[in-house]
């Protein structure tokens, strides 16, 4: 049978954005339908870069929401804009694909949680780690309990961001701060391994604007099961990740998030190390095998993808509310839409 090609409006026209708008022309059945910038000749030009004759450029998101060529809405502005995208979206009917983090706050992520479910439409936060095969494997191995029983899980992230002060990256009124563009992948991790921690620690150093620079996690489970995250603007940590268990580990070597190869250690007794690895050759930029299954849960009529249902994001945000209240960062509410 031939698989109906879906359809999607982007909204925004950043890096990001751009990236998957690549991948999507690599991917099967899809197309660029539409995309929305604040300026019509910035969503033209990615729309003649992207798509095809047909793909429609706007500057008002609601006209994308509306063009009914768009099956999915994929959102890519800063974090405190997703909020209302995803309403907007939701309520027209339209599937939805937000970047992390999913919005600044847990309220606000439940919220739209709850709509969602409400509305019976499809809606996932852009995690593309959890689609990524060798993580999938990852979890596969832990599961059949390759490495026994899990006691600790370490992940890092972090480069050096850029100096000038109005950056996004350091804009509180845009979301800015180390967790929610770069400590979201650690804490989605460990999450994804070890579920909603018990007790969370942090400590970190935040900037004049009142964001984090960065952030270092201890998240305790029962019986002394424990994550250590960490996240850096102002450092180039090295990006790896570790999943220890009672009969072996994983190690994940950088950069965890767009894993191409992992080692599986199993050390059953002292001095006895059997390993195995694993390697993935990239699809496009990586994002190819979470757009493929979104787009393959909308054409089935699904509303998430067990990879990265709604539940673990409502877990993940309440992690990072958790932690930036811990330092002290305090968001405005987000702005509605002009």
């Amino acid at each position: 049978m031939t698989e109906r090609t879906i359809g999607w409006g982007v909204v925004a026209t950043g890096n990001i954005a751009h990236n998957i708008a690549d991948d999507l022309r690599g991917l099967e059945h899809s197309r660029l339908a539409a995309v929305s910038s604040r300026k019509l000749d910035r969503a033209g030009a990615f729309a003649r870069e992207f798509g095809d004759a047909a793909t429609s450029a706007h500057d008002d998101v609601r006209a994308l929401v509306d063009d009914p060529a768009v099956d999915v809405v994929y959102i890519a502005t800063p974090h405190a804009q997703h909020a209302p995208v995803v309403e907007l979206a939701l309520d027209a009917g339209k599937a939805v694909l937000c970047e992390k983090a999913f919005t600044t706050s847990l309220a606000e992520t439940t919220r739209l949680a709850g709509l969602a479910r409400e509305r019976g439409v499809f809606c996932m936060e852009a995690m593309w780690t959890r689609f990524n095969p060798l993580v999938v494997q990852l979890r596969q191995l832990v599961a059949d309990g390759a490495i026994g029983d899990v006691r600790a899980v370490s992940a890092d992230l972090g480069f050096v961001a850029p100096t000038d002060r109005s950056d996004r990256l350091w804009d509180p009124a845009l979301g800015g701060g180390v967790l929610l563009d770069v400590g979201i992948y650690p804490v989605a991790f460990a999450q994804m391994l070890l579920g909603r921690p018990t007790a969370l620690t942090v400590t970190g150093t935040l900037n004049e604007q009142g964001v984090d620079n960065e952030a270092g996690l201890l998240l305790t489970w029962p019986d002394g099961v424990r994550a250590h995250l960490d996240a850096s603007l102002v450092s180039p940590i090295p990006g790896a990740a570790l999943v220890m268990g009672t009969t072996g580990r994983i190690e994940v070597p950088p950069r965890f998030h767009a894993a191409t190869s992992m080692r599986l250690v199993h050390a059953p007794g002292r001095g006895v190390e059997e390993t195995q690895t694993f390697e993935w050759e990239k699809e496009g930029r990586g994002y190819v095998p979470m757009l493929r299954a979104v787009a393959q849960a909308v054409r089935e009529g699904r509303t998430e993808c067990p990879e990265m249902p709604l539940t673990d994001t409502v877990e993940i945000a309440d992690i990072l509310d958790q932690a930036l209240a811990g330092l002290g960062v305090r968001y405005p509410d987000p702005a509605p839409l002009g």
